[in-house]
């Protein structure tokens, strides 16, 4: 029987700003990445999120973003291996304190956005954020886009990785995500979406943009918490899912 876990971007609202459902997307996933200031969130709205994950017993993960608050990290930024251990280390640092107070624990680590792309890639930058993540809790899941170079360096190091897809996103033959820029990109019909993320998880591959299909495994599948149904979507991906047959459980466990 297939196991996959469901996570999702939650903790992305800051100040005066709300941003997403989390409530309603909570009880239908898995883990949740929680934003740790750099491209969204605050010391609440931090501190908010733990707790609601806490209370439907979702693992925890720090989403860390390149600086960029004004860009929602979507921007590319050309920054050094140190400084990429660096902001790394201290934005799980920030989101375990939370964890701590709430007797609870950073479960898993992602990037975000430009940063995620970026070390999907590279495989410096990956080996830098991999580094970061093991110095702080070699037994942290780091968790990257499938067969990409930061779950490589991840593994490289001994650290348990998790392979990602995407539910609501294309793919490029080589598979890389759509650029963003791109028409069609982003998968607005749910049904499509949620059809993608089946055929990932019981099949192991997936159509890509060009035509054709190539093969995927992943461990794990994003539900993009900003999307305006994302509440509806969780629940009708978790369903789906394991209306075939998978098991809908944490990559952490």
């Amino acid at each position: 029987m297939a196991k996959m876990d469901l996570n999702c971007d939650l903790g992305e609202s800051f100040g005066a700003w709300t941003m997403g459902d989390d409530a309603g997307v909570m009880p239908w996933i898995t883990s949740a990445n929680i934003a740790c200031g750099f491209h969204a969130g605050d010391f609440s709205t931090m501190r908010k999120t733990v707790l609601l994950a806490k209370q439907h017993d979702v693992a925890i993960g720090a989403h860390i973003s390149l600086p960029d608050l004004q860009g929602f990290g979507r921007r590319e930024m050309k920054i050094p291996a140190n400084d990429a251990y660096a902001l790394t280390l201290y934005q799980i640092g920030a989101l375990a304190a939370f964890a701590h107070a709430a007797d609870t624990h950073v479960a898993h680590v992602k990037p975000h956005g430009a940063l995620y792309n970026m070390a999907a890639k590279d495989a410096e930058l990956a080996d830098a954020i991999a580094r970061a993540v093991r110095d702080f809790d070699a037994q942290i899941v780091l968790v990257g886009l499938a067969a990409s170079e930061l779950p490589r360096a991840g593994r490289a190091l001994g650290l348990r990785v998790a392979h990602e897809a995407f539910a609501d996103r294309r793919y490029e033959a080589d598979g890389s995500l759509t650029p963003r820029g791109v028409d069609g990109a982003v998968i607005e019909d749910a049904d499509a979406a949620v059809a993608q993320a089946v055929q990932i998880a019981t099949r192991g591959n997936v159509d890509i943009r060009t035509g054709g299909t190539r093969e995927l495994c992943a461990d794990t599948i994003c539900v993009h918490g900003d999307r305006p149904d994302a509440a509806l979507f969780a629940r009708r991906l978790h369903d789906a899912l394991i209306a075939t047959g998978v098991t809908v459980a944490k990559s952490s466990e």
